[in-house]
């Protein structure tokens, strides 16, 4: 459920249907194989209603890499997450209050650690804040918020998605002079030019790096560090489109489910992926146009992204 990889191009086939991680925004020459072979392609990580299971995965298990990157043997400062007795417990920034920072607040919050949850949608923190009986702080996430807390934040997890382009941050080199040595970012999102500007990616061989005195926990697949776990509940997330895609056919399914049909990225040699037109440049048709599904009232689906693209294929 990853990238097709270049060894994999010339087993594609016109009018075949593929159905995996594709992220093809930032993937420019497996969209063009794609295209070249006239499959169709859905990006699974854009056709889940109820946010992918590999978020939670990697919202989860991240807290828990970031545990072990506190550990002294590791480079972290070596505190406990609830503390002991006389010694106090952690406290925990997250930035993201969507499946990921939830996903890793649920494991936090059970272990006893101080948690603070940042987002820019104060539903989405007042609804945290409800769920967990008001034991949990919550912030609007500006840059000088973070900067208040960031001295006294043993732990940041970020788990904001980074709207691709932008070239500001919310944690730039000089705020980890804020940080008492020692202490642990933990990017889930992991984002090149993402929110945090020390940020590169690692893997689960070499996990961590140390910069101005701060852990770094930059793995690109986290929840490949429980596969069994992440598989299962994947299935379980994607066997309806499957199931619908056998049933209906490509452009039925599509009308009945505006999430499967979000994830449509390649038709036919046509580019149905927003996200990738604008980023890549690359004219595209709405799936709804290039399917003749317009006139059946198909379901609606939120954008999977807020990048537009106006660079449209007139058929």
């Amino acid at each position: 459920m990853k990238e097709f990889e270049p060894s994999e191009y010339d087993l594609l086939r016109e009018g075949q249907i593929v159905f995996t991680c594709i992220h093809p925004a930032a993937h420019p020459e497996e969209v063009q194989a794609l295209l070249d072979k006239k499959v169709i392609a859905f990006t699974a990580e854009d056709s889940h209603r109820y946010g992918s299971p590999n978020c939670e995965a990697a919202g989860k298990q991240g807290a828990l890499f970031g545990l072990e990157s506190m550990l002294t043997i590791n480079g972290g400062k070596g505190k406990f997450v609830s503390g002991l007795g006389g010694a106090p417990g952690m406290k925990v920034m997250i930035l993201g209050g969507g499946t990921v920072g939830q996903a890793a607040l649920s494991v936090l919050h059970a272990l006893g650690a101080w948690c603070t949850v940042m987002d820019i949608n104060i539903g989405t923190l007042r609804s945290i804040s409800r769920q967990y009986q008001e034991q949990v702080n919550t912030m609007i996430s500006t840059k000088e918020n973070i900067r208040k807390l960031l001295p006294e934040t043993d732990l940041v997890l970020n788990c904001v998605k980074w709207p691709k382009g932008c070239r500001d941050y919310l944690i730039d080199r000089p705020m980890l002079k804020l940080m008492e040595k020692g202490s642990v970012i933990v990017d889930i999102s992991n984002d090149d030019q993402g929110a945090i500007e020390s940020f590169h990616e690692t893997t689960h061989e070499n996990p961590r790096y140390i910069e101005e005195g701060i852990v770094h926990y930059c793995v690109g697949n986290i929840p490949g560090a429980i596969a069994h776990s992440t598989s299962i509940a994947y299935a379980a997330s994607v066997l309806p489109h499957f199931r619908s895609l056998a049933a209906y056919g490509v452009a039925e399914a599509c009308a009945r489910d505006g999430y499967l049909r979000r994830s449509l990225t390649a038709y036919k040699g046509y580019l149905t992926h927003e996200e990738t037109s604008a980023l890549q440049n690359r004219p595209w048709i709405r799936p709804e146009e290039i399917l003749k599904i317009t006139e059946k009232d198909p379901d609606p689906a939120p954008p999977a992204t807020v990048t537009r693209s106006d660079h449209y294929i007139r058929l």
